[in-house]
């Protein structure tokens, strides 16, 4: 994501975090005449907890209506269909069940029905053995009946990250990365924030979204005490080849501390299996155990008999920041003048994100942030054609005019040279970021014969030396003492 090195001017709002929910802040933010500014400490956007989820639009009937992130979820659930036109990131509404594989499961069915209803989820329905079947073939013959919640559905969360900070910026948001914020002061009605690098920013209002950091940046700025706690997920990731793909997201019936392992047909093709649940302390920590991942194909099997260690490509695990009572934790500080907090964004977040941007602009405006629309704002962001997705017409006219969509770099994920330039001139310059915003290397080979493609590119278009190239951000070279 393209970044300036240059202190920002003195603005009105900094948000601290560019994953889901401070991108969607700062993109409700653009539609106002105000200056914003974007900080992450990473190299780039949706790199923290953002980048490694579950994927899912939740359905709406997870949770009762006197938590705010269910009412944030239903809300949000509703937003994705004219985002998905004006950004144009991967989104589909496949649905959603919860199954059932025994009598006594079926009894808390009913209570996820009657709380849907309750919640106002779209088209819920409660369903037969019968019904489950002819909904998704592929279940476990132990299934007796289940829940059905066709408004669910399933997106690339880093896809959709990277295209709502693309139009923040297209309407006058900066972002500013490797931005890793050390301490803060307030005079004059100004936060004074200041970077470990040295950089400073200004503002009269500050948000909070830093995710599983967002504890050490409210005590920088004098605001509530809180513990953000990180709860590990881990993931198997099936090939799109595997016979064990459902059509539809498939839930386990959740238990008192956990949604379940899940069995999701990804947006691109592929499927994901888990994630577990194990509160830990390190909040770096992304490592994954045998023992857990196999728990998760035992599991899996329980809904879906044919997933198969066979098709599994990789293992990932990502972190979800919980706070207190499982809740967000979404607020104007009492103790920190003009400072919002946004924490403890766990699932249903993904699905909540757009309208945390709505509730947090609100909270900004009750805070006495002036907010005045803008006449010219603009929500759509050009579409990038992608050649996977074009009939040989098309990629002829498309090849006719780029020669570089004719050099396909990723073979099992059919990606073009010409989309890998494309992501590199935006900005994203490390080999984790151009996988993100491509998908080259996502597949079945994991970059086993495009990693190279994707070096001498990013060398050509950036003029980087094989030394310089980074997995992720600083300390991560690849070629580090080689050749």
């Amino acid at each position: 994501m393209a970044s300036t090195d240059k202190p920002a001017a003195r603005v009105d709002v900094a948000i601290i975090g560019a994953g889901l929910s401070g991108s969607c802040i700062a993109r409700q933010l653009s539609a106002y005449e105000i200056d914003t500014v974007l900080l992450e400490k990473e190299c780039d956007v949706s790199m923290g907890v953002s980048r490694a989820n579950s994927g899912i639009v939740h359905g709406g009937f997870h949770h009762n209506l006197k938590y705010l992130k269910s009412k944030l979820e239903i809300r949000g659930n509703l937003m994705y269909d004219r985002l998905q036109r004006e950004l144009d990131f991967p989104f589909k509404r496949c649905g959603i069940l919860v199954v059932a594989l025994n009598e006594e499961e079926m009894k808390h069915i009913d209570h996820l029905y009657t709380q849907g209803l309750e919640n106002g989820a779209i088209g819920i329905e409660m369903c037969s053995r019968e019904r489950m079947f002819e909904l998704e073939p592929k279940l476990n013959s132990d299934c007796v009946g289940g829940l059905h919640a066709p408004g669910g559905g399933v997106l690339e969360p880093y896809r959709f990250v990277f295209s709502v900070i693309e139009s923040a910026q297209k309407n006058g948001v900066e972002v500013l990365t490797n931005f890793a914020v050390e301490r803060a002061e307030r005079s004059n009605g100004h936060y004074r924030i200041h970077a470990a690098d040295g950089r400073t920013v200004e503002a009269r209002y500050v948000v909070n979204a830093a995710g599983l950091f967002a504890d050490s940046v409210s005590r920088i700025f004098g605001a509530e005490e809180f513990k953000v706690t990180p709860r590990k997920g881990e993931y198997y990731l099936l090939d799109r080849a595997t016979e064990a793909g459902p059509q539809r997201v498939l839930f386990p019936v959740p238990t008192k501390v956990s949604k379940g392992m899940l069995v999701i047909p990804t947006v691109e093709g592929t499927v994901l299996i888990g994630p577990t649940a194990e509160e830990i302390e390190d909040k770096e920590d992304l490592s994954t155990n045998a023992e857990q991942l196999g728990q998760i194909l035992d599991q899996a099997r329980k809904m879906v008999p044919k997933v198969s260690q066979t098709d599994v490509i990789t293992a990932f695990s990502g972190l979800r920041p919980a706070v207190g009572d499982g809740d967000f934790y979404i607020d104007i500080s009492k103790k920190a003048p003009n400072f919002i907090q946004v924490a403890g964004i766990q699932s249903p977040g993904l699905t909540a994100a757009p309208a945390i941007g709505e509730y947090v602009k609100d909270l900004l405006k009750k805070a006495g942030c002036k907010l005045s629309e803008k006449a010219d704002w603009d929500p759509f962001i050009s579409k990038l054609p992608r050649i996977r997705d074009l009939s040989p017409y098309e990629a002829d006219e498309l090849v006719s005019d780029n020669p570089g969509y004719a050099n396909v770099v990723c073979r099992c994920e059919k990606i073009s040279e010409a989309e890998i330039v494309e992501a590199i001139r935006r900005g994203h310059t490390t080999l984790d970021v151009v996988k993100y915003f491509t998908r080259a290397g996502m597949g079945r080979c994991q970059a086993g014969f495009c990693s190279y493609k994707v070096f001498k590119l990013l060398m050509r278009e950036t003029g980087m030396s094989y030394k310089d190239i980074r997995k992720r951000g600083a300390g991560t070279e690849v070629l580090q003492d080689a050749l």
